[in-house]
């Protein structure tokens, strides 16, 4: 086969002027894509650091961001040299469905993950209330949450319900109001009780002054009246405060002669 170099020399050169500008330009793309991609990269974990992100997140979100954008610049870059990219676009767009619905549990545990190690609204150490459950926070996983109840149960609850339904977070406020319900009988002082109380607030240095305690009248119910002693303590001194409170009214009034009573009902026999 005998090559005739003019011919060759023609199709190069119309090769060249075909393709070569379209190569020049999707090499100039990749580099300048690459360059923006990196900075990007950089001003996200710079975001992630200064939002407290947990260290085991950043790497991932970098890299899911980094393969995203990188995706999105190699499909850029094929079409710049002509590829048909709708049918490529087309079959990654169904695959990508096909295995949403299949993990879409999963998925939505995995997002809830990330949204709660990347707003914050509990971390490790504290006390909630969320799905039914309370406990205090032990472990933050990706797809998972880790509680530990009162009796030192582990509790295990999905991310996904937990990111985005309702939750009680104690540990939010550095203080906390003990609420004690206490019934006296009809006919006892409530000023008297309320001194009772008072002393007792002062005689614990656990209770805070500022709010200042409340004493009231909450009810007249059928075999008492109830007060309601209301103070103030750190978060920490929650538990012990209510426990320890609770039997010192008791003993309080007892030692006052205050009756608390119970319950009854009297029955009357007519002939």
């Amino acid at each position: 086969m005998n090559l005739n170099i003019n011919e060759i020399f023609q199709y190069l050169s119309n090769a060249v002027i075909e393709y070569g500008p379209k190569l020049l330009g999707a090499i100039l793309v990749w580099i300048i894509g690459s360059i923006i991609i990196k900075k990007l990269i950089n001003v996200f974990g710079k975001t992630l650091d200064k939002r407290d992100t947990d260290e085991s997140l950043k790497p991932f979100l970098k890299s899911i961001i980094s393969i995203l954008l990188k995706v999105l610049l190699v499909i850029s870059v094929l079409s710049m040299l002509g590829v048909a990219m709708t049918s490529f676009i087309a079959i990654l767009g169904a695959a990508g469905l096909a295995v949403g619905m299949a993990l879409s549990g999963t998925l939505q545990n995995f997002a809830g993950g990330v949204i709660i190690l990347l707003f914050k609204p509990f971390k490790v150490g504290d006390f909630i209330d969320a799905q039914g459950y309370k406990g205090t926070v032990k472990e933050i996983q990706i797809f998972n949450t880790i509680l530990t109840d009162l009796d030192n149960k582990t509790i295990i609850i999905p991310n996904g319900g937990l990111s985005t339904n309702s939750m009680v977070n104690y540990s939010t406020e550095p203080t906390r109001r003990v609420d004690i319900s206490v019934g006296i009988a009809y006919g006892e002082s409530v000023e008297k009780s309320r001194e009772v109380l008072n002393e007792l607030g002062k005689n614990d240095k656990r209770v805070l002054n500022d709010p200042a305690p409340f004493i009231g009248v909450t009810e007249m119910a059928d075999s008492s009246i109830n007060l309601t002693f209301r103070i103030w303590v750190n978060a920490a001194d929650y538990w012990g405060v209510y426990f320890d409170m609770n039997e010192n009214v008791y003993n309080a009034f007892n030692q006052a002669g205050i009756q608390i009573p119970f319950p009854q009902v009297d029955v009357h026999l007519q002939k």
